[in-house]
C-alpha cells in the first residue's frame, strides 16, 4: 500500500506548516500560547467568533476548535454546520464571521457580499463516499458513467448488467435502487454533480450545482446535511447516496470503490485524497478542483471546503481572532486533519494561505 512514502509526505506537509507557523511568531521564545497572541495574530483578543456553513468540514471543525480555545482563554469560536448554501447566505448579509463551504461563490454572486471582497482559504479535503446498503455485497465498484446512470435513475436495480460489469463474479440482488441526496443548499452536492458531469455529462443532465432538481428525474429520497443521507442510506436496504468520509465512518456504512481518472478502482480513504489534491493546481485565490483528478492513487470524488471572510474587517477582536484560528489551522490542524478522516494540505499550499492571512485589513 506504499505506507511509507505517504507517511513521509505528511511528515512534510506538517514539517513545513509548523515551520511557517514559527517564521510567523517573528521573535517570540513561547512555544505554547495561553492567550490570544498566537502565530501571526499581530496582537491580543478575546471574545466570540461565529462562523457557519458546510457540514462536511464539522468533525474537522470541532476537532480544531477544542485545541484553539484551550489555547487562546477568553476565546469562543463557535460553527454551525448549516450547509454551504446557508453560510454564504449568513456572511452575505454578515449574520457570521465567517463560512465554511465546499462550493466558492459564483462571480455574479459576489456584488451581495455586504462586507466587501472576500478572501478564500482552503483548509482541508476529503473523499465524498458513495454509500449504499446491500448487507449481502461486502465489496461493491463501481465506474463513473455507471454511477452517473444510477443517480439519473436509469439505472433502477442493483443486479442492471453495468453494476454487474463493474464487479465481476460478486453476486448482485435485484433488490431496487432508492437514490438518497441532500435536500439543503450544499456544497458536497456540487461537488459530486460535479463528478458525475465530468464522468458522463450524457446520462447525467443536471449539471452541477449546491442545489439540484432532483424532482425532475423522479422519486429518490433527501437528507439535510451529510449527516441526514447518511441515516436515511442507514435504514434503507438498498440504498445509495453520497456522505462525507467522517459521517459515513461515523454511522458505519458501506462505501464503493469508485474507478478514477487512471482506471483504477479506489477506496475512499485520507490517503486516496491527499493523492488527489497533491495533482491538483492551486489558483491565485487559491482556489483548486481535485475532482477526477490525475494519479493512480487519486480517489476520484474528492472535495475541497474552503473557509471564506471578508478582507476588511469591522472589529478588532473578531479580526485577530479569526486570523489566529486560520493560523492555527494551518499549523498544529494539518497534523489533526488525518486523525478525524481529512487530507491536511500540500505545504505549497499551506505556505501560499499563510501568506494570505497578511491580506487582512483589522482595525486596531
Amino acid at each position: 500500500m506504499n505506507a511509507n512514502p505517504k507517511r513521509s509526505r505528511a511528515l512534510v506537509v506538517v514539517v513545513a506548516g509548523l515551520a511557517l507557523l514559527l517564521a510567523a511568531c517573528g521573535s517570540s521564545s513561547k512555544s505554547d500560547s495561553t492567550s490570544t497572541t498566537t502565530a501571526g495574530s499581530g496582537g491580543s483578543a478575546s471574545g466570540t467568533l461565529n462562523g457557519a456553513g458546510s457540514s462536511f468540514q464539522k468533525t474537522f471543525n470541532e476537532a480544531v476548535i477544542a485545541p484553539f480555545q484551550d489555547a487562546n482563554k477568553g476565546v469562543t469560536v463557535n460553527y454551525d454546520p448549516s450547509g454551504s448554501g446557508s453560510g454564504k447566505s449568513a456572511l452575505q448579509t454578515k449574520t457570521v464571521d465567517f463560512a465554511g463551504t465546499d462550493s466558492l461563490p459564483k462571480p455574479e454572486d459576489l456584488s451581495s457580499y455586504q462586507g466587501g471582497a472576500l478572501l478564500t482559504f482552503p483548509t482541508v479535503a476529503a473523499p465524498i463516499t458513495v454509500s449504499y446498503n446491500l448487507p449481502d455485497v461486502k465489496t461493491l465498484q463501481l465506474s463513473g458513467p455507471t454511477l452517473a446512470k444510477i443517480f439519473a435513475l436509469k439505472i433502477k436495480k442493483w443486479d442492471d448488467a453495468a453494476i454487474a460489469a463493474d464487479n465481476p463474479g460478486v453476486t448482485l440482488p435485484s433488490t431496487a435502487i432508492t437514490v438518497v441526496h441532500r435536500s439543503d443548499s450544499s456544497g458536497t452536492t456540487t461537488n459530486f454533480t460535479k463528478f458525475l458531469d465530468d464522468v458522463d455529462s450524457t446520462d447525467w443532465t443536471l449539471g452541477s450545482g449546491d442545489t439540484i432538481d432532483w424532482t425532475s428525474l423522479g422519486t429518490t429520497q433527501g437528507g439535510e446535511k451529510n449527516s441526514g443521507v447518511a441515516q436515511i442510506v442507514k435504514s434503507t436496504e438498498g440504498a445509495v447516496g453520497y456522505v462525507d468520509l467522517a459521517d459515513a465512518t461515523a454511522a458505519q456504512l458501506q462505501t464503493a470503490l469508485i474507478k478514477n481518472a487512471a482506471g483504477k478502482y479506489v477506496a475512499p480513504t485520507v490517503e486516496g485524497a491527499a493523492a488527489a489534491v497533491a495533482n491538483a493546481q492551486f489558483k491565485a485565490d487559491l482556489s483548486y478542483d481535485p475532482i477526477n483528478a490525475s494519479g493512480a492513487e487519486a480517489y476520484p470524488i474528492t472535495s475541497p471546503t474552503f473557509i471564506i471572510a471578508y478582507e476588511k474587517q469591522t472589529s478588532h477582536d473578531t479580526g485577530t481572532i479569526l486570523k489566529n484560528f486560520l493560523t492555527f489551522i494551518y499549523g498544529d490542524g494539518q497534523t489533526i486533519a488525518p486523525t478525524v478522516g481529512y487530507a491536511a494540505l500540500p505545504a505549497s499550499a499551506v505556505q501560499k494561505a499563510v501568506a494570505q492571512l497578511s491580506k487582512f485589513q483589522i482595525p486596531a
